[in-house]
């Protein structure tokens, strides 16, 4: 599990105007609640936590979030990105409890996509039907991501969630509703198969034709003079 920890400081003022002037100073508004403590406001650096957010692992990790000196652990529940300025808007997080079970999103990485014979031997290439994968836990069994080996796969072959093995303590959301969705397949790119298409029946048509060496059709031609003898 990654070790994660973020810095933030409670804020005593609320409302837009409040939040748009920390945005102006390049701090960015956000929530802290769950578990038995009151909800608290809080900001943090804008600078640190965009360069956080784009870390897979600070998306789906239990986050040691230090406020004002104390330290407790966290998820990230939500955040709010500007529409066009690459600003991050407000943040949420949400306590966690070491005995009480958490409902998460974690990424899905795919191995041995180039030894798959649908690949390697095919062809083929893997289209990843799904890139996350909500699971149930406790916070200590909670995994950065989860691997998905597609190594054996052929062309047209299909793996589905219950081909997916879990680490011991986690539980699948969709498993649990008894839903086996798909989580990679192995196909042949549309145009190779229209381009091998198109050389068959190029082939058949030469095979038909019967052309000759000179690239003229084979069937006998009427001799000089033969127009006379009718």
């Amino acid at each position: 599990m990654a070790n994660i920890q973020i810095n933030a400081k409670s804020r005593e003022v609320l409302g837009r105007g409040a939040s748009r002037r920390l945005r102006n100073l390049g701090l960015v508004p956000g929530i802290l609640y769950g578990g038995a403590d009151p909800e608290k406001v809080i900001e943090l650096d804008h600078k640190t936590l965009l360069m956080e957010l784009g870390k897979e692992a600070f998306q789906s990790s239990i986050i040691t979030l230090e406020v004002d000196g104390n330290k407790e652990e966290v998820l990230l529940r939500d955040y709010q990105m500007h529409p066009w300025k690459k600003q991050v808007l407000h943040i949420d997080f949400q306590r966690v409890s070491a005995d009480q079970v958490i409902n998460m999103n974690v990424p899905l990485h795919f191995i041995n996509e180039d030894i798959a014979p649908g690949v390697k031997i095919g062809g083929g290439i893997v289209n990843r039907v799904l890139t996350e994968l909500a699971i149930q836990c406790l916070p200590s069994k909670l995994p950065e991501y989860l691997e998905v080996d597609v190594g054996k796969l052929e062309v047209g072959d299909t793996m589905h969630l219950s081909e997916l093995v879990l680490p011991d303590g986690v539980e699948s959301v969709l498993a649990q509703r008894g839903e086996d969705l798909a989580l990679a397949t192995v196909q042949v790119p549309r145009a190779v198969v229209e381009e091998e298409t198109v050389a068959d029946v190029s082939e058949e048509g030469v095979t038909e034709g019967g052309s000759g060496a000179d690239g003229e059709s084979s069937e006998e031609k009427p001799k000089e003079g033969d127009a006379d003898k009718t």
